[in-house]
């Protein structure tokens, strides 16, 4: 028989089953950041608490540029594993880890010209930078393990065992949370004590990582270095994942343009856009576990060349999508007044960000076509088209800010990052015949 014919069913379970646990691995987030702002604000001084925060984010942000590596590993892995190739499953587990292990290291040795461009970016005080120079220094040896952990996720992600990513993501936070409170209120190593918990719950996820990857890493496919080191596959591998890097840094664009934009408006505003924008987060949590699921299952129909499949893939996991961005943009419309009340205390940024609350009802509503499709694209690996439609993308949005900045000020720039969700949305959709025609029947 063939992997098409033997190809399971896609049912509203199996979606649940792939999206539930990545929804509840994504609310543990937030929480690991106000336990670690939570203890070392414990120490009674601001500059911890600068140093803490401004040390995350721009490790985090160095990170973040190696998201390509999950996304791409998923697409790559789960049409091997939809051709039925366990080998090429396992070899995908190995360039992962190789392309993981190889970057951290790399961070490891360029950490001085990192650090210091970081700071020239985004400057500090004397005392917030030596701490948070420090934080860094300890965090950066980690690095090879947080990246690696990408590879990881991306390779569970690809044959649907996202609650084993959720038990990595959870014995990371509540070791993580655990040390930060033996190492900075037991012993007082304050702003390292923070850095070294982080060091150890990452470096322990990939140990726990790598346990759950074990059928993957006794496969002798995995040590086959002349198929690891194949060209061929290392060159799709790559153009993939350049594309898909490429993709991310024009949307990351965007949104530090509007951070920027937004700072020309006054602090007040600036604050109320920095609330707001946690309601895209919210979106972002809820919707990726469903477009994680668009994921693997297309990816698993492309390999095993089921154009119904494939089709009946990016319908199932996007009516959940959708039925998840009308909950939220219902709940935002009702509550989200109160959200923002809970998210700050100051009366004028409570006045300012409901002024723009009814963006963040739109939000959800026009994101989830660009958030699904990304999934779809992913597990097609048509890297090149969600490269060339976020450049589409970014386009609308300078337009946009350049015609609706002037009139409109704040809400100018609210309507012009809906538009490039919109715009890639739409431009995303016109490509989707092309992914079907990926999967017809051989």
């Amino acid at each position: 028989m063939t992997a098409a014919a033997t190809a399971p069913p896609v049912t509203h379970r199996r979606v649940l089953a792939i999206a539930l646990p990545i929804v509840l691995s994504n609310a543990t987030v937030p929480i690991l950041g106000a336990v670690d702002t939570g203890v070392v604000g414990q120490l009674g001084e601001a500059a911890p608490i600068g140093a803490v925060g401004i040390g995350a984010i721009i490790l985090t942000a160095i990170y973040w540029v190696f998201g390509f590596l999950r996304m791409g590993t998923v697409g790559l892995t789960g049409q091997a594993r939809g051709a039925g190739d366990s080998a090429e499953v396992a070899a995908m587990l190995g360039r992962a880890l190789m392309i993981g292990l190889g970057a951290g290291a790399a961070l490891i040795a360029l950490q001085w010209p990192l650090f210091a461009g970081a700071f020239v970016i985004s400057p500090a005080s004397a005392e917030v930078e030596g701490l948070a120079r420090d934080y860094m220094a300890i965090r950066v040896w980690s690095a090879p393990a947080a990246i690696a952990i990408y590879g990881i996720t991306g390779w569970l992600i690809a044959q649907e065992r996202t609650r084993a990513v959720l038990a990595v993501q959870l014995a990371m936070n509540l070791a993580n949370i655990a040390l930060d409170i033996l190492f900075v209120l037991g012993f007082g190593w304050g702003v390292e004590g923070v850095a070294l918990a982080t060091f150890l719950a990452e470096w322990g996820g990939l140990g726990l990582g790598l346990w759950l990857c074990r059928d993957g890493l006794s496969h002798p496919a995995f040590r086959a270095l002349p198929r690891l080191l194949d060209r061929a596959r290392l060159r799709r591998m790559g153009a993939v994942n350049r594309d898909i890097l490429i993709r991310s840094l024009l949307l990351e664009a965007i949104f530090v343009s509007f951070l920027f934009l937004g700072a020309g408006f006054g602090d007040v505003t600036l604050a109320a856009n920095q609330v707001l924008m946690q309601f895209l987060h919210i979106t972002a949590y809820a919707l990726d576990g469903f477009a994680f699921a668009a994921e693997a299952l297309v990816a698993q129909a492309i390999g095993a060349r089921n154009r119904a499949l494939l089709r009946r893939g990016a319908l199932v996991t996007s009516s959940w999508g959708l039925g998840a961005a009308l909950l939220m943009a219902a709940a935002f419309a009702l509550f989200g007044g109160a959200i923002i009340d809970l998210m700050t205390t100051a009366p004028e940024v409570r006045l300012e960000a409901r002024r723009y609350l009814h963006w963040m009802v739109l939000a959800p509503l026009l994101g989830v076509a660009p958030w699904m499709l990304d999934g779809i694209f992913i597990g097609a690996t048509r890297a090149a088209d969600m490269r060339n439609m976020m450049a589409v993308s970014a386009a609308v949005y300078a337009l946009a800010v350049a015609l609706l900045l002037p009139p409109l000020e704040n809400h100018g720039l609210w309507l012009a990052l809906l538009l490039s969700f919109a715009a890639r949305g739409l431009t995303l959709a016109l490509r989707y015949p092309a992914v079907e025609r990926d999967a017809e029947a051989c």
